[in-house]
Order: C-alpha cells, then structure tokens, then sequence
C-alpha cells in the first residue's frame, strides 16, 4: 500500500479541521493507541517479549497525546472546566506511566473508557459549535 496518498489525505484534513474536530482527532488517536496496547497484552508476554516493546510504544504515544490535550487547554477562556481537564490529564497520563510498569489492563481500560467518554462530549460540542449553537469551552488548538 502506498502510504503517501493517505498521508497527504491525513494532512489535508488535520489542516482543514476545526478546533473541536482537531480535539475529537487526538481523542480518536489515544482510545486506537490504548486499544493497541490492550490488544498486545493479550499475548503471552513470556512467550512474545517483543509485544513489551509494541505495548510500551502505544502507551507512549498516548501519553504524548495527552500531553498535547494538556497544552492545548486556554485557561483564561476554559476556567474551571479547563483546570478540571488538565488535572484528569494529569491522571491519565500517571495511570499509563503505572499501568505500563506492570502492563496492568484494567488501569489502560480505564484510562480508555474514560478517553472515549470524553472523545463523545468532544464530538457533540464540535457538533454544536459547526452549528452555531455553542461557544468554545476552553480549548486552543493553534498551538
């Protein structure tokens, strides 16, 4: 397969999203990456130790996406909501580190329902704000 259209496709629409589209993307990125590592712990770790490697990558990069959800809260705008975030932030991002210590399911579980539950108000405030219907809620994207 030929990766450089569909990298060129994933550019494009990065760069033509809107804000909340761009949270709902990061969203969508860590709840696949926990998947992933929830999906390499169902080997047999002794038996396949190089799936330790492919886990620990996964809940990096999800560590990495909650660190740009992290950066990206406006405090000013977002107040008390924002601060909320960036504490549950904090937390999913200690829970990965831990979980991934002791490649621990139920911690990535957890951190992953938690980061879709989140994905789906995301999704339904972008909704909203395409619409007109609501403002922002604390988030800037632009970096």
């Amino acid at each position: 397969m030929n990766s450089k259209p569909l990298a060129a496709y994933r550019e494009i629409r990065v760069k033509t999203a809107s804000p909340g589209q761009l949270v709902v993307m990061l969203y969508d990125e860590a709840v696949k990456q926990c998947d992933r590592a929830l999906e390499f712990l169902e080997h047999d770790l002794k038996k396949h130790p190089e799936y330790i490697e492919k886990v620990n990558t996964a809940l990096s990069k999800t560590q990495d996406i909650v660190t740009e959800l992290m950066a990206s809260l406006d405090f000013d705008a977002g107040g008390e909501i924002a601060q909320n975030l960036f504490a549950l932030y904090v937390w999913f991002n200690k829970e990965i580190m831990e979980a991934n210590l002791v490649k621990d399911r139920k911690r990535i579980r957890t951190v992953r329902n938690q980061l879709d539950g989140l994905r789906n108000a995301w999704t339904e405030a972008a909704r909203g704000v395409q619409t007109g219907s609501q403002n922002s809620v604390g988030v800037n994207i632009a970096g």
